[in-house]
């Protein structure tokens, strides 16, 4: 089990730091596991991502800001992600015939061909968290929406008088 040591930290200010950190420490950790995966078929998460989008959508073609808001990391550049997934022959581009200012994106046979070879070694991302029961995953999984519901309204639990020392 990781120790206080490990996320650099001697002593908490308090149990909710104590979580923050841990949760940054794991997602750290989780990402590094991720990509490393990734790696292997020559795509980032994020460009995965993309491409479980527009499988999802497929035939529909897709605009940039549909695939932003449907993206895990909201911080994407979404459009050099798909520029490097056109390049690599995963997707095709079009410009919006309606509005010159989009471009349709659709995942092209060959993206749907790695998404086929990902999908059979997907198992491997499973086993990181195998070290819990299902029981425990499902507890986990729980506390941590509830944590991403606490962060979303952490700005409402704010005293009126932390909210103006933090304006000025």
């Amino acid at each position: 089990m990781q120790s206080q040591r490990d996320v650099g930290i001697f002593a908490y200010r308090n149990e909710w730091q104590n979580a923050s950190l841990n949760i940054i420490l794991t997602n750290s950790l989780l990402i590094n596991s991720y990509e490393e995966f990734f790696k292997k078929y020559d795509v980032t998460g994020q460009q995965y991502n993309i491409l479980r989008i527009l499988r999802e959508h497929y035939p529909k073609p897709v605009s940039t800001s549909v695939l932003r808001n449907n993206m895990l990391d909201k911080m994407s550049d979404t459009s050099r992600l798909v520029g490097r997934l056109k390049t690599k022959g995963l997707v095709e581009v079009e410009r919006n015939i309606s509005d010159k200012r989009l471009v349709n994106i659709v995942i092209s046979d060959k993206g749907f061909s790695l998404l086929d070879q990902i999908g059979n070694d997907l198992y491997k991302l499973d086993n990181l968290l195998q070290g819990l029961t299902e029981e425990e995953a499902t507890t986990l999984a729980g506390l941590l929406a509830k944590a991403r519901e606490s962060i979303s309204t952490a700005e409402n639990r704010l005293s009126p008088a932390l909210q103006f020392n933090e304006a000025v």
